[in-house]
């Protein structure tokens, strides 16, 4: 029987899973825009290869995913978080005392398996196991707190490799997962009566998921990550293309954050009546159109992007955990979640390069790369149908 918490033992436990979560999301997504340069730089490297170190360490956790949500199934997320967190301390200390390029490789792979079993999908799959299909309040609430690791991880990064350097930024992490992340989530329900990983669903959870539907799904949210990391990391330079100057394309990215969490507060309020499906459909749709604008209307419209892009982006990851959710139902959910989102993973590593290069080779053309693949997700959206 599914766990019945209180509104303010709800507010609680989300309040401490996406803050761990953050901490996650700020020590391992977040750091190469801070330290690859000076990490590089130590061992005379090019930041390419710190940069290719991370793409490694997203294709671990694409590995992992899978075998992560599969035990939170079987035994609840608090032991695979707790997990997690203890994972990317050691690979932090590793980058930490790394003495050569090899040892620093082998610290961003086992940062890319905490990543795999401490990220999104782990979080997600851990509150489903606690509240069952009551989990979309919860999946959107820690969102919320988890969408500000960026905001919050930067400047902390940036002030660590200011006072003591990259070294003791990475080992600061890594104590802050130790001393803040570890016991937040070892403070957490263990929540195994929601998610089961039998073969045979229950019967409010009807008949298992087609192979379409995962397939789609799957695609879905490939289609829409490559389109969000490769605008991550691109954004300016493209704004710039279509016609923005520096600062307006730097004020225009610095929109993205508050875009995505003003998003999330409507999925939390006015579209948590709404089903995912639809909601999912809306978001995917926003890139596509703020795609037409920037080529339509040129620099003048970067702001119009950036608030399209951020808002559509804030929806979709909140759909990572809420679409299969209501598609599939709570049967071996967390398996599921990580096959459905390991494509995402690799594609992911993959997007920088392939739309740096399509934005060398086009211009502001290349928008049309990733407004086509919007369009694809949204086609592959309508076929889905709700349940």
């Amino acid at each position: 029987m599914i766990a019945r918490l209180g509104p303010g033992r709800r507010g609680v436990i989300v309040a401490a899973l996406g803050t761990s979560l953050t901490v996650s999301w700020a020590s391992s997504y977040y750091i190469p825009a801070v330290l690859a340069v000076p990490m590089a730089e130590s061992f005379g490297l090019s930041p390419v290869w710190i940069f290719g170190a991370f793409s490694m360490a997203m294709v671990v956790s694409a590995m992992v995913g899978p075998w992560a949500g599969a035990r939170i199934d079987r035994f609840g997320g608090r032991g695979i978080l707790m997990l997690s967190n203890l994972v990317f301390a050691g690979g932090l200390a590793l980058l930490a005392v790394a003495p050569a390029p090899p040892v620093l490789f082998a610290g961003w792979a086992v940062v890319g398996l905490g990543m795999g079993i401490g990220l999104y999908e782990a979080g997600f799959a851990t509150l489903t196991g606690i509240y069952g299909r009551d989990a979309r309040g919860p999946i959107t609430g820690i969102t919320l707190i988890a969408g500000f690791a960026s905001t919050l991880g930067w400047p902390l990064s940036g002030l660590m490799l200011a006072t003591w350097g990259w070294r003791e930024a990475c080992l600061g992490w890594a104590l802050i997962h130790l001393c803040l992340a570890l016991p937040l989530n070892a403070w957490l329900p263990k929540g195994t009566e929601a998610i089961r990983p039998s073969t045979a669903p229950p019967a409010e959870d009807g008949p298992p998921p087609s192979r379409l539907a995962l397939a789609l799904l799957a695609f879905v949210f490939a289609a829409t990550w490559f389109n969000s990391t490769a605008m991550a990391a691109h954004l300016p330079g493209l704004l710039q293309e279509a016609g923005a100057s520096a600062a307006m394309a730097i004020a225009a990215g610095a929109l993205i954050g508050p875009a995505q969490v003003a998003a999330r507060m409507l999925e939390f309020g006015l579209l948590r009546r709404v089903h995912p499906l639809v909601s999912t459909r809306v978001a995917a749709a926003a890139h596509p159109v703020a795609a037409m604008a920037l080529v339509g209307f040129g620099g003048p419209a970067a702001y119009v992007f950036a608030v399209l892009h951020g808002a559509g982006n804030g929806i979709l990851t909140i759909a990572k955990g809420t679409l299969p959710l209501a598609l599939f139902g709570t049967a071996g959910y967390g398996r599921r979640l990580g096959w459905l989102n390991a494509p995402a993973r690799i594609l992911q590593a993959a997007a920088p390069l392939i739309f740096g290069a399509a934005l060398t080779a086009w211009g502001v053309s290349a928008i049309w790369l990733t407004a086509g693949i919007g369009l694809a997700a949204l086609a592959a959206l309508a076929l889905l149908k709700r349940t």
